[in-house]
């Protein structure tokens, strides 16, 4: 897995593309690895195309003799009966090859399609295998550049490059042979001519690969800015930053047309460069043949054919270099796409048993200590809270005290450096994910929504929930008026989630968890962006959903944890404070400073 980057301030930085080793060799094993069960499918393909090149190579033979036939009737008569015998053996020898090479085509395309459906299939779901810290350090627009461009890439690669590869090595060794078996001499003019052409297409080869893989990597940055810009419009316009982000864009922009047009300028080289060798080729193979001729070695046929034999020697070394071009990118983009597929995933969990089937909902922190991969600083140092049945915890505290991650350790989002995490009695580490995750409901301070009904995105991953529950924690949250003035009321479909205010998106994630109805609760500054009168209306709801349960609430305003029964204060990681409000404010401390901070009226 990629090591996270910190930046000179200590937070993660994306880890910059060209950082890891390139190798064309391994990067293709690899996809050969993983198109071994098509494998048969494949041989098949290039069968065909090896017997419909061999087909097409048997022509000029036939031709050759058609032409001495016709020129030994120019003196006399021609013996058409013979010449229309070798034309119809002509026909169907190419339509022999034209049915071969239809059904290698059709093969790979139906492989190809199908390696990249199950590499899209194997990227959705180790996207849900990574750790959120992969997410830390990796932009979306990346990890979906790879979804799409690489393995459409890849795609198209296996399609036209490998069967390219079998016909154009077939068409070279099988023409050559037929040429050494016919005329020595005219073979040795065309080889000499060709080896030049060929030699280059090596040399230009070496020098491409390293631009086709800064193009992928360029390609993956651009698409993680555009993703980041088209995300953030409303930031970019309010800041008057279209500028910066066009600069932003355009520098992205330039190094993409730059390493492209390497790529392209140095590929672009091969096609001229050939079709140069193969007119050369045709000069040798003209001027040799026309002495030989000249000296009753070999017949006018002897040359019609060897001219169609130059050009399947010469036109593969073209098709050549176009498949290995194809090759390069597939190359590039294979490692991207492998090198996502073989990131470390979260740890396997199969041989967890631990469960609590009749939770209760006590929490105990034991010495955690944990700091994000990479880095020096540690975010919590020795955090230790004991959280009874029921009780309603806040955690408070400044920016960066280590507040989210709290909750995100108690969720396992990521794991312990040190100290225990204990539910019921039960160490956290010891339960699956999965069971970890039914024990809570969270409501965080960013919301999410999906293209989808109002009424999915409420019950969304909870099963058997009648309508009249979820009508109740709309009104609960003061919700149910709107979606019922919407065009088809609970069953609307949110196309444009953004089109909703972001008041309403957060009461929507809020009677989302109260319909998941978990035994315990996580509320990360839930009502953070709605107005006083909705905040009080959920306060309420909230209040009552709470009761019974053990809830967690990360607040910065700390007129809304009044009520708690606990008040963790968190800086740099540690505990620093604990009780109700009542007796933090009578200590004085920093709870007290951080309370009366909120009223003291702006210098």
């Amino acid at each position: 897995m990629e090591k996270q980057a910190y930046n000179r301030g200590g937070g993660p930085r994306r880890a910059m593309a060209g950082e890891r080793s390139r190798d064309f060799k391994g990067a293709w094993a690899k996809l050969l690895r993983y198109c071994r069960r098509y494998w048969g499918a494949m041989i098949l393909a290039l069968a065909f195309a090896a017997l419909g090149t061999a087909a097409m190579l048997a022509g000029p033979g036939r031709l050759s003799e058609m032409t001495d036939l016709i020129a030994a009737g120019l003196a006399g008569s021609v013996d058409m009966a013979a010449v229309a015998r070798i034309g119809a053996f002509l026909i169907g020898l190419y339509a022999a090859s034209l049915l071969l090479s239809t059904a290698q085509g059709w093969i790979m395309a139906t492989v190809t399609q199908r390696v990249a459906r199950s590499l899209r299939s194997d990227i959705s779901r180790k996207i849900n295998r990574l750790p959120m810290a992969y997410y830390n350090r990796t932009s979306t627009g990346d990890v979906l550049s790879r979804v799409t461009n690489d393995v459409d890439t890849i795609g198209q690669s296996i399609n036209q490059s490998i069967g390219t590869l079998v016909t154009s090595i077939t068409q070279l060794v099988g023409s050559l042979g037929i040429m050494l078996w016919t005329n020595a001499a005219m073979t040795g003019a065309a080889v000499l001519a060709s080896l030049l052409g060929f030699a280059l297409m090596m040399a230009i080869m070496g020098r491409s690969q390293k631009y086709f893989t800064r193009q992928q990597q360029r390609l993956g940055e651009i698409n993680g800015c555009i993703e980041e810009i088209y995300s953030g419009q409303t930031v970019v316009k309010a800041y008057n930053g279209e500028e910066k982000t066009r600069r932003a864009f355009n520098e992205l922009s330039q190094k993409l047309r730059e390493e492209g047009f390497r790529a392209m300028a140095m590929s672009s080289l091969m096609q001229p460069l050939m079709a140069f060798i193969g007119n050369f080729g045709y000069v040798a193979v003209c001027v040799t043949g026309a002495a030989l001729a000249l000296n009753g070695n070999i017949s006018f046929g002897v040359i019609v054919a060897f001219m169609m034999y130059v050009r399947y020697f010469t036109q593969p070394l073209s098709q050549l270099a176009q498949a290995a071009q194809s090759m390069q990118s597939a190359a590039a983009a294979g490692e991207r796409v492998f090198g996502f597929l073989a990131a470390q995933e979260m740890s396997d969990e199969r041989g967890k048993t631990a469960k609590i089937d009749r939770p209760r909902g006590a929490v105990a922190f034991e010495h955690v200590r944990f700091s994000y991969e990479g880095s020096d600083h540690p975010v919590i140092r020795d955090f230790s809270a004991q959280a009874q049945p029921g009780q309603k915890i806040a955690i408070v505290g400044p920016t960066g005290a280590g507040k989210t991650t709290l909750v995100n350790l108690l969720m396992r989002f990521y794991e312990l450096d040190g100290g225990k995490i204990r539910i019921d009695g039960v160490p956290a580490d010891e339960m699956r994910r999965e069971d970890v995750h039914d024990l809570f409901c969270m409501v965080l301070q960013d919301t999410w929504l999906f293209e989808g009904t109002v009424r999915e995105n409420l019950i969304y991953c909870t099963p058997g929930v009648s309508d009249e529950k979820m009508r109740a924690a709309c009104r609960a949250v003061g919700l149910d008026h709107f979606i019922r003035t919407l065009p088809k009321g609970y069953d609307t479909v949110l196309s444009d989630a953004d089109s909703l205010s972001q008041g309403q998106r957060q009461q929507l994630t809020i009677a989302r968890a109260m319909i998941a109805d978990k035994p315990m609760l996580i509320l990360d500054e839930a009502t953070s962006s709605v107005d006083t009168r909705t905040e009080l209306q959920i306060q309420r709801a909230m209040d009552e959903l709470m009761r019974g349960r053990t809830s967690f609430v990360i607040a910065h305003r700390l007129s809304t944890i009044k009520n708690a029964d606990l008040i963790l204060v968190l800086k740099d990681g540690d505990v620093i404070e604990s009780g109700t409000h009542e007796q933090l404010l009578a200590k004085g401390g920093f709870y007290a400073d951080l309370y009366n901070s909120q009223f003291e009226p702006a210098a």
